[in-house]
């Protein structure tokens, strides 16, 4: 089985119809066998920009999230353990979480975000 964490991005073009994922990530992310991660750094980092007029986002994001039947990966201690204590590649704390949470829990990251290659953390092209 493959086991994904979905970017923010990645999560807001799969939301939004696909179009803009790579065919790869659209076959990857629809398949059965596939689990599909949402971190609830994801929703917050959306909402955040949302609030600043940088990023529009559907009404109730959480709904549709669900609605995908994507799981909602907790947080952990570990998690913000490890994001803290990651080499500086990276400045974005959203990203730092989501790179921990995926070594971690063992995820495939769908991001196309280039500055996720600096970690040790298997990625698949969005």
């Amino acid at each position: 089985m493959t086991r994904l964490l979905l970017d923010t991005h990645a999560l807001l073009w799969w939301l939004e119809g696909g179009e803009r994922l790579s065919w790869r990530a659209r076959q990857v992310i629809a398949a059965v066998s596939t689990e599909v991660n949402v971190s609830p750094a994801s929703v917050w980092e959306a909402s955040i920009k949302h609030a600043k007029g940088q990023l529009q986002i559907p009404p109730d994001l959480t709904s549709w999230v669900r609605k995908e039947q994507f799981i909602e990966l907790p947080m952990l201690l570990e998690h913000g353990e490890l994001a803290g204590a990651l080499p500086p590649h990276h400045g974005d704390p959203f990203d730092r979480i989501l790179i921990a949470q995926a070594q971690v829990e063992g995820l495939t990251i769908v991001t196309r975000d280039r500055a996720f290659e600096a970690y040790e953390v298997p990625l698949l092209a969005a």
